[in-house]
């Protein structure tokens, strides 16, 4: 009975080892693009185009690993980066993330969007990871969320909008409704959300605080 509790303690380890080494590595991609903001404003129309074309190579590359012909480099990176509950199945995410940041750059002025763009970088980033890696309270009805992560999420994007607006109020703000947005169960979708809803949120709110 010790040595049938001891082996699966041991599988539970090695599993939960596995799985924050996958999202070291997907979150590192994330937290990347926090650099897009930069590239937006020297040179924005390519940094758009640049980003379209790696969206659209990146749907391309996935329908061909789905009918089972794999790209080099693409279709490594996207099963070295996949959660376990897109495995096999089209992997969502870089979709959404891509679409997200387009989204917020087309939409808001330069400033909100790189609060927003920021915010998706450093808020969602930092949550997944400090939450798999440290947290143990579990938010209730949000599939998994814990409390580590969204104090995470809210330290990010407080400190991110901070250092764009140099406004506290602006960020303390920004940093609740990212909060908030983070902990709701929307799986990829919030790579959307997060950058256009904080970045219209921040577009509104400049002039007036």
């Amino acid at each position: 009975m010790i040595k049938v509790f001891c082996a699966q303690a041991g599988i539970d380890v090695k599993r939960h080892l596995y799985d924050l080494q996958k999202e070291l590595f997907r979150k590192t991609i994330h937290m990347g693009t926090a650099f897009v903001p930069l590239m937006l404003h020297f040179f924005y129309g390519f940094t758009i185009l640049a980003l379209s074309a790696t969206g659209l190579v990146y749907v391309i590359a996935e329908k061909m690993r789905m009918n089972g012909r794999e790209v080099p480099l693409i279709s490594d990176i996207t099963a070295a980066a996949a959660r376990r509950r897109d495995e096999h199945k089209f992997v969502l995410g870089p979709v959404t993330l891509v679409a997200g940041i387009i989204g917020a750059a087309l939409l808001w002025n330069e400033k909100a969007a790189a609060i927003g763009i920021l915010a998706l970088a450093f808020g969602d980033g930092l949550a997944s990871l400090v939450g798999k890696a440290f947290g143990r309270i579990k938010i209730p009805f949000t599939f998994g969320k814990t409390a580590a992560g969204s104090l995470a999420c809210f330290g990010a994007i407080f400190s991110s909008t901070f250092l764009v607006s140099q406004n506290c109020l602006l960020s303390l703000i920004i940093a609740l409704c990212g909060m908030a947005v983070e902990v709701l169960p929307l799986k990829d979708f919030d790579n959307v959300l997060i950058p256009l809803l904080l970045g219209g949120i921040a577009q509104y709110l400049l002039p007036h605080v």
